[in-house]
């Protein structure tokens, strides 16, 4: 029985269907009927281009955003799939933060709705700090269905180190 690290907190009920279709070697299928196509954001200024265009769209209010890039160092074992950060620099004796979102570059060969869901997961840290209710409510409010593509994608993440194990 393969351990789901990126599912331990769904019910027992889904990961038994997640380990079915890994027994039956159905996940690839089931994964790729869902999201057939990958996007076409591959550089960081594109990247920060589809960041702008989400935040202009449901968070006006909210900080400016200063950079937006795909990392090749976030790890995922510490379930860093995206990080926001507010880089603090001293400039002409005022404090300025640098609100940053990063995301794992694992991602440029993703679905594209994989990657709507970190960006907006990622955005929404700048109205929410915490992984609370308002937050979740955020992140619905701008994709709908946000909860099952989060399910899909540690679902994609467990197919992708299936593959790596075959290798």
């Amino acid at each position: 029985m393969t351990a789901l690290k990126y599912l331990q907190a769904y019910p027992a009920a889904l990961q038994a269907q997640v380990q079915q279709l890994i027994a039956e070697d159905r996940l690839g299928d089931y994964l790729r009927q869902r999201y057939p196509d990958r996007h076409p954001i591959q550089s960081d200024k594109a990247l920060y281009a589809y960041a702008l265009e989400l935040k202009q769209q449901y968070l006006r209010n909210a900080p400016a955003i200063d950079k937006v890039l795909f990392d090749n160092r976030l790890d995922l074992t510490h379930r860093a799939l995206g990080l926001h950060t507010a880089v603090s620099r001293v400039q002409g004796g005022k404090l300025k933060a640098k609100k940053e979102i990063r995301i794992a570059s694992l991602f440029k060969e993703a679905a594209p709705d994989f990657l709507k869901m970190i960006v907006v997961h990622e955005l929404a840290h700048f109205k929410e700090s915490d992984h609370n209710k308002a937050f979740y409510q955020l992140c619905e409010h701008m994709l709908p269905g946000y909860h099952q593509l989060e399910f899909d994608l540690r679902v994609y993440l467990t197919w992708r180190d299936l593959q790596q194990d075959k290798e």
